[in-house]
């Protein structure tokens, strides 16, 4: 069944805000094995110009996909999440996150297609600081495959 188009715009209220930690940061880049000091080191981070470590570029999917969470689960949109794959993933960035920042995300749905059977939802994830300043959007594509035909 196609989800409801209707659904297009809806945006879903901010996450309680995540407090991001240099630990957390250290350990996403060694998972994604970015070496990158910024990432690491808080003196080759201010060198760069930053008051703390960095946070590499992919990090805040972490946080974004768990705000897309409110999307996946809400019972009207009908998402089948056991058939979701994850299709696309895009950020474009006003800052880098940094140790320190505590961040919330709010989620707009932004389209609802179906092609061949699958299902396809774009999320936006807008990022904002405590003091309400713009980090970075978060495009997240999924995609719900047709149910298999008996």
């Amino acid at each position: 069944m196609a989800l409801d188009q209707s659904f297009v715009g809806r945006t879903y209220p901010p996450t309680a805000p995540y407090e991001v930690g240099r630990e957390k940061i250290r350990e996403f880049a060694e998972a994604v094995g970015d070496a990158n000091p910024a990432y690491i080191d808080p003196e080759a981070a201010r060198a760069l110009g930053h008051s703390d470590v960095i946070a590499s570029p992919t990090f805040v999917f972490s946080i974004t996909f768990k705000a897309a969470g409110q999307v996946v689960q809400d019972p009207q949109l009908g998402l089948d999440y056991s058939r979701v794959v994850h299709g696309d993933q895009k950020f474009v960035y006003t800052r880098p996150v940094r140790a320190g920042d505590r961040l919330t995300v709010s989620s707009t749905i932004e389209s609802v297609k179906s092609m061949a059977g699958n299902d396809i939802l774009d999320v936006r994830g807008e990022v904002h600081d405590e003091s309400g300043e713009h980090v970075v959007t978060a495009w997240t594509k999924l995609v719900a495959r047709a149910a298999e035909e008996a």
